[in-house]
């Protein structure tokens, strides 16, 4: 992870920097004409998976409004950002006057990111809106992602979402937007962006030098770039082999696995992939709890989501509290293999 990129995942383009977004024409299309005809949203709200180009839409966006200021004769189409614009190495650089960023800050004494988007981030929004722009162009602020943000974050923002000042855009980007306060998503237009489908996960891939027809890769990701580098770069299809051993095993072999994967998910900089574990017990787990309940069986189904919504809640406490790993994570495989009632 780079210094100055914080939470970049190995081989992939930061969206400011990103010149390229595959699979989402639509929301370009639709993005592009609403803002021509000078009747845009003064706040989007960006929706979908982690990992399909939403931050990289943001920017990109972001790119067009600060390069055609005046909407009545922007083109009517997003061009490919040109990196040697001037917009579009302020933009990459976050130099721009016109342009403010909020994510997790970095921790100066732990060198790590925070958990969530304070509201010392945002106070940073009402700063940014009270410079006077020199080139009296918009003033855009990108929220990636609005999920992150504590609620002494999110009330701060939404006081200026409700009173927002002239010639002013939010880009809220949400992974999950029931997280977010329904004040907040009633003052935003949702547009929503899906996984990609097989064919723009492979151009994507490629345009980052994966090969996608790699081991199954394609159906692994879920239509997801940032699943994909997960399980290329961090190890990810051997957790969730790990995982699946821990299912299928009992006894002194199953505790023998817990103990490998928790060891695995428990090291140094294992931030990231224990994030994609976290995940893929949560997707596996609600998909038990459907087959479950399409089978008629509703007492499995229950304590399945059950599990689910202990889990979570498990989950937020060790972060919160920064609770020993291993032990978190020894905890949740030995919650999943407890036999049901």
């Amino acid at each position: 992870m780079s210094d100055e990129r914080p939470g970049l995942l190995d081989g992939a383009i930061w969206p400011a920097d990103n010149t390229k977004l595959y699979g989402h024409e639509d929301a370009e299309a639709f993005l592009a004409h609403s803002y021509r005809s000078g009747k845009g949203h003064h706040a989007i709200l960006i929706e979908g998976p982690a990992g399909i180009g939403k931050a990289t839409l943001a920017f990109r966006f972001a790119n067009h409004v600060l390069t055609h200021p005046d909407p009545a004769s922007a083109p009517e189409s997003m061009a490919d950002p040109d990196p040697a614009a001037s917009i579009s190495r302020l933009v990459s650089s976050g130099a721009s006057h016109n342009l403010l960023h909020l994510a997790r800050p970095v921790d100066e004494k732990t060198g790590k990111i925070k958990s969530a988007i304070t509201v010392d981030e945002v106070r940073r929004a009402g700063r940014f809106f009270s410079q006077t722009s020199g080139t009296g162009n918009w003033r855009i602020i990108v929220i990636d992602p609005a999920d992150d943000m504590n609620r002494n974050a999110a009330n701060a923002i939404l006081k200026i979402l409700e009173e927002p000042p002239k010639r002013a855009m939010f880009l809220l980007i949400s992974h999950a937007p029931g997280k977010l306060l329904p004040t907040i998503r009633s003052r935003c237009l949702p547009l929503r962006l899906s996984p990609l489908g097989d064919s723009a996960l492979g151009a994507a891939l490629a345009n980052l030098g994966v090969d996608a027809s790699e081991g199954g890769l394609l159906a692994a990701a879920k239509g997801s770039v940032g699943e994909a580098l997960k399980l290329v770069n961090y190890g990810g299809g051997e957790i969730i082999a790990a995982y699946n051993e821990v299912l299928a095993t009992q006894g002194p072999s199953a505790r023998k696995a817990m103990h490998r994967l928790a060891d695995a998910l428990s090291g140094k900089e294992s931030e990231t992939i224990f994030e994609f574990f976290a995940g893929h017990v949560g997707d596996d787990l609600i998909n038990r709890a459907r087959a479950a309940a399409m089978a008629g069986q509703v007492a499995a189904a229950e304590r399945l989501s059950r599990i689910h919504s202990d889990i979570a809640e498990r989950l937020a406490v060790s972060d919160a509290y920064n609770l020993d790993r291993k032990q978190t994570v020894l905890s949740i495989l030995g919650e999943i293999k407890q036999p049901g009632p």
